[in-house]
C-alpha cells in the first residue's frame, strides 16, 4: 500500500520561481505568483461557454448577515470534460501541484455591480463551517485563479494586506499560497474580487487542499 506524502510547499515556491513564465509579486508576507497569456483566447471562450451554461449563485463558508458579501454566480465544472480536463494539466505541469490534492475547478461570473467583498481562502480554524469542510481533505494550500476575459471597468483582485491590486488580463493566471512559513492560515492573504464597474468578468479558481480531495 503507497503512503501518501504531504506536499511540499516550497518545492513547489521553488519551481514557480525559477520558471520564465512565471513573475512574483513582491511582497515579504505573501507568495504571490502571475503568469500571463496562461490561457488563450480559444481555451477562455471555451471555459466561459461551459460557465454560462451551468451558473448558480455563488454560496460561502460561516456566511455572515451581508446579502451582498459575495454576489457572484458560480459553475461547478466536471473534470472529464475535455477543455476541463486539459486545463488541469496546464495548471499541474505549471505549478507542480499534484491534481490529487486538487477541488474541483469552479468558474465564476461577475455581472455589472457584482463582487466578493475582502475574504480568504482558508477556512477559518475557529469558523462554525472549519469541521464541515475540512474533515476529508484538510485545508486549502495554493490558490490558482485565472481571468478568462476584461470587463470594461472594475473587477480588479485587491490585495489589501500587501497593498497591491492586480487588474483583470485574459487569459492572465494569479497563484498564491494560503499558508504562511509555519505552514499555517496567512492573514496577508485577504483579498477583495472588487465589483465589476462595466461589463462582465469570468475567472476560473482551483483550490488545492493539504490531502487528497475525497468528496467526489
Amino acid at each position: 500500500m503507497s503512503v501518501f506524502t504531504p506536499p511540499d510547499s516550497r518545492a513547489i515556491t521553488q519551481r514557480l520561481m525559477a520558471s520564465d513564465q512565471v513573475g512574483r509579486v513582491p511582497a515579504k508576507t505573501l507568495e504571490l505568483f502571475f503568469c500571463r497569456k496562461f490561457l488563450d483566447d480559444r481555451e477562455c471562450n471555451d471555459l466561459i461557454t461551459l460557465i454560462d451554461q451551468g451558473r448558480r449563485p455563488s454560496t460561502q463558508a460561516d456566511e455572515g448577515d451581508d446579502p451582498y458579501y459575495r454576489t457572484s454566480e458560480t459553475t461547478d465544472l466536471d473534470a472529464k470534460h475535455p477543455v476541463v480536463a486539459a486545463l488541469d494539466k496546464k495548471i499541474a505541469a505549471l505549478t507542480g501541484l499534484d491534481l490529487i490534492l486538487g477541488e474541483p475547478v469552479q468558474g465564476q461570473r461577475y455581472d455589472l455591480g457584482q463582487e466578493f467583498k475582502e475574504h480568504t481562502d482558508y477556512f477559518e480554524p475557529s469558523g462554525r463551517d472549519y469541521n464541515k469542510y475540512c474533515s476529508v481533505a484538510g485545508q486549502r494550500t495554493w490558490t490558482v485563479m485565472v481571468y478568462l476575459n476584461e470587463p470594461k471597468a472594475g473587477g480588479a483582485t485587491r490585495f489589501k494586506r500587501i497593498k497591491k491590486i492586480v487588474r483583470p488580463e485574459r487569459g492572465k493566471l494569479l497563484a498564491w499560497n494560503n499558508m504562511d512559513l509555519t505552514g499555517q492560515p496567512n492573514p496577508a492573504t485577504l483579498h477583495h474580487g472588487m465589483k465589476v464597474r462595466a461589463g462582465v468578468k469570468y475567472i476560473i479558481t482551483k483550490w488545492f487542499r493539504e490531502k487528497p480531495w475525497g468528496w467526489a
